[in-house]
């Protein structure tokens, strides 16, 4: 009887110390498969503070981080500057991300792809032309211009990659007002459908059928995320080691980022992956007036400026969950169910 017990204690402890190896490769590993921007911050000039977030020097809870998410046509072309083409690359998606010093929430802030502001060196024109003119770097220079936050990490991924983390997941769960017709397959309008990747993809990128165009896609992508986290807490996918890693894998093989988006930020960021749930994420638009057109006839977004700069107030004291939650009615702020 003493053998049996021996050898089980042998595999419990090779299991534990193979275990606690495997964390250092994973980390390792998973930031290795994130495709390098580069340094984009590098040369940028008259930067926003980090603002009141907490100093993990200085004790208490890590820094707040902010992440400048862009949807695109092409993360090759983002990482690679030899291929870079100006005017080239539409960023059709604007996301700023905040992660809270305390880790038990995260705030996603939609920015209009035609939102009206200045971009350093090209004067007035929608956002997404930054990414156009001037890549990573300029995009960055013009958000922190428009918001005066400081950000710590620039993400570039496309919808491509939601697809695949969509199916690596066994699909994702949405629910639809209306039937959603993807080549000869037929989803029915109803609560909760089962959505496969290339059906969520077709389900975003919809707009013309919708009643408030891209404010409404913008929509859709957001529950397009929120339907990820969901999928992937509800069936336990963290929990798994094996299916941890398998997720984590696709994740990490999707995006582009900045050099300094390294294993220890990885780390960090895997830790909400388990912690924080679909709940625990609150999606927005920031604030606007509406559809306008430019001097030159564009049809572009105008944003509310003084509510952006108390939002983004919000964020530099580290306090956007408190803020928005505070002002029932005031904030765009993603539905249970959207058009």
């Amino acid at each position: 009887m003493a053998r049996p017990l021996v050898v089980s204690l042998v595999l419990i402890l090779g299991l534990v110390a193979c275990a606690f190896g495997g964390i250092w490769w994973m980390q390792r590993s998973l930031a290795s498969n994130i495709e390098s921007l580069g340094d984009p911050f590098a040369g940028l000039e008259g930067r926003p503070s980090a603002g009141g977030s907490v100093d993990a020097d200085e004790g208490g809870a890590a820094d707040a981080m902010n992440v400048l998410v862009l949807g695109t046509d092409s993360r090759i072309s983002a990482g690679d500057p030899s291929q870079w083409e100006s005017g080239a690359q539409r960023t059709d998606t604007v996301m700023l991300v905040h992660v809270p010093s305390d880790r038990r929430s995260v705030v996603v802030m939609s920015i209009p792809r035609d939102s009206w502001v200045d971009v350093p060196g090209h004067g007035q024109a929608k956002i997404n032309a930054a990414f156009s003119y001037g890549g990573p770097s300029l995009t960055i220079a013009t958000v922190e211009q428009l918001t005066g936050v400081l950000i710590d990490h620039f993400v570039v991924t496309d919808f491509e990659s939601f697809k695949t983390i969509t199916d690596a997941l066994g699909g994702v769960r949405v629910s639809l007002k209306e039937d959603l017709v993807v080549g000869n397959d037929l989803v029915p309008a109803g609560n909760q459908q089962l959505l496969t990747g290339e059906q969520a993809l077709s389900f975003v990128r919809d707009r013309a059928s919708l009643p408030r165009g891209d404010f409404d896609r913008m929509q859709r992508q957001q529950a397009w995320v929120r339907a990820i986290v969901a999928k992937m807490r509800n069936d336990g996918t963290m929990g798994n080691p094996l299916t941890a890693q398998r997720f984590l894998d696709t994740v990490t093989r999707s995006v582009a980022a900045d050099d300094g988006l390294d294993a220890a930020v990885v780390n960090d960021l895997r830790g909400l992956a388990t912690d924080v749930g679909s709940n625990d994420i609150l999606f927005m638009t920031v604030p606007t007036l509406g559809t306008a057109r430019s001097a030159d006839g564009q049809s572009i977004v105008e944003l509310d400026r003084p509510a952006l700069g108390e939002l983004m107030e919000s964020v530099r004291s580290d306090t956007v969950m408190d803020y928005v939650m505070s002002e029932p009615g005031q904030f765009d702020t993603l539905p249970a169910v959207v058009d």
